[in-house]
């Protein structure tokens, strides 16, 4: 009987315990029940391509992202492939370079077009690829062939040489403006501008991204292999951006792709996923809401997730959104 007590008592503190505590993330599956890293860790090694969704600014996600490279690296050895939309395709053959030790790291890092917070966020995961001969892939379109679309629509780009048309998605590619995360895009510039088409390019210019790292990405596929992929979350939520391109590339073949996607959302309580996080993707890692940011890279555009509904638009407006979850990139301008 004593015993008994002293376990519901070891019981009550353990929890009382645990809600004192401030944790620095936490793991979900898309239905909202808590997962471990070990439970991720062991789906991932399984998957042909994972695609790591991050918050761009968020230093415990770029962690995370380390740290699932060095142990599908032990389980993985040569079968690990890297892939980012952090570095462009015409980037391909620098950072092959570096990787392979064939150039200094200096001189890597002096002639690649890198993010501003490169050194903070990617370095390690590419100086760990270098230390160990880990194959890593530009995918992401060059952002000056993303700006042509955002200004001329898909038509632009006729009119680049031949020698860079390997540098993007095969034209004519499949456009489908009813997809959620492009149609979310067009939806949030307004009735006005969806009168006058001014976002048609916006999410046109998203789609030749998430085409191209998705084609990239297939073209790379080799069996037995994993390939871990680093974007913004909102290029592979709800299973669309680049999850979509790469199953409409596969359709080709008659291989059965497994494909796991990890999403990352920011909360103010992180005992529960909230309602509109569910179903965002197979696994679903939730930061406090005012964890510390590193840099936003330039040149992005915080935008905020798919909502399971539309905002109600009110004198003409949307709704102002909520902007603590995902982000991704948006050309405005380019240098």
């Amino acid at each position: 009987m004593k015993f008994k007590i002293f376990l519901v008592i070891a019981a009550l503190f353990l929890l009382v315990a645990a809600k004192n505590d401030k944790p620095a993330y936490r793991i979900f599956n898309a239905k909202g029940r808590s997962m471990s890293y070990a439970d991720l860790l062991d789906e991932a090694k399984k998957a042909d391509v994972v695609f790591f969704g991050e918050i761009h600014d968020n230093p415990v996600c770029h962690w995370l992202e380390l740290q699932l490279t060095k142990d599908l690296y032990k389980i993985k050895k040569e079968k690990l492939i890297l892939g980012a939309e952090m570095f462009e395709t015409d980037n391909s053959l620098l950072l092959k370079e570096y990787i392979s030790k064939m150039i200094r790291k200096k001189d890597f890092e002096a002639e690649a077009k890198l993010w501003p917070n490169y050194k903070t966020d990617y370095a390690p995961i590419v100086d760990f690829a270098s230390e160990h001969g880990i194959k890593f892939i530009a995918t992401n379109i060059p952002r000056r062939f993303a700006a042509i679309v955002n200004l001329k629509g898909f038509e632009g780009l006729d009119s680049i040489m031949a020698n860079e048309r390997g540098l993007i998605a095969s034209l004519p590619i499949k456009y489908n403006p009813q997809l959620g995360c492009y149609k979310n895009m067009l939806d949030m510039m307004g009735p006005e501008a969806a009168a006058m088409h001014m976002g048609d390019n916006i999410a046109k210019a998203q789609a030749i991204k998430d085409a191209t790292m998705g084609q990239t990405l297939f073209k790379n596929l080799d069996f037995g292999q994993t390939i871990l992929h680093f974007n913004g979350s909102y290029h592979s939520d709800n299973y669309e951006g680049i999850v979509w391109y790469l199953k409409e590339f596969n359709k080709r073949t008659s291989i059965d792709l497994k494909i796991l996607t990890i999403s990352s959302v920011e909360q103010a309580d992180l005992d529960d996923l909230s309602n509109e996080n569910l179903h965002r993707a197979d696994f679903i890692l939730c930061f406090p809401e005012d964890m510390i940011k590193s840099q936003v890279p330039s040149g992005t555009t915080v935008m905020p997730p798919m909502p399971k509904t539309m905002p109600a638009v009110q004198n003409d407006k949307p709704a102002t959104a909520d902007t603590s979850d995902t982000d991704m990139e948006v050309d405005e301008d380019d240098d």
